[in-house]
């Protein structure tokens, strides 16, 4: 998994994660699509899921970059962080 933004709704937690050359949309552990911008990988999340009432812009989604990632491997604990929403 590289850099990714993350959205927590009531719905479930969404992530857009940048796999290769794509951006994959997932709610909780489901894959909604593959998409060639993290833009239109938003645009399809909130097609695909409009009760999750998820925000137009990825400025409102918390971003975590690639490092980020990678540190929390090592503690093995990363997937599991608790989000406010």
């Amino acid at each position: 998994m590289l850099a990714q933004y993350v959205y927590s709704s009531k719905s479930g937690l969404f992530r857009i994660i940048r796999h290769g050359r794509q951006w994959r949309v997932l709610c909780e552990e489901q894959e909604i699509g593959r998409h060639d911008t993290p833009e239109v990988a938003l645009i399809a999340a909130r097609i695909a899921c409009p009760q999750a009432r998820l925000p137009g812009e990825l400025d409102r989604w918390r971003y975590v970059p690639e490092l980020a990632l990678a540190h929390s491997r090592v503690s093995g604990e990363g997937t599991r962080w608790q989000l406010t929403g």
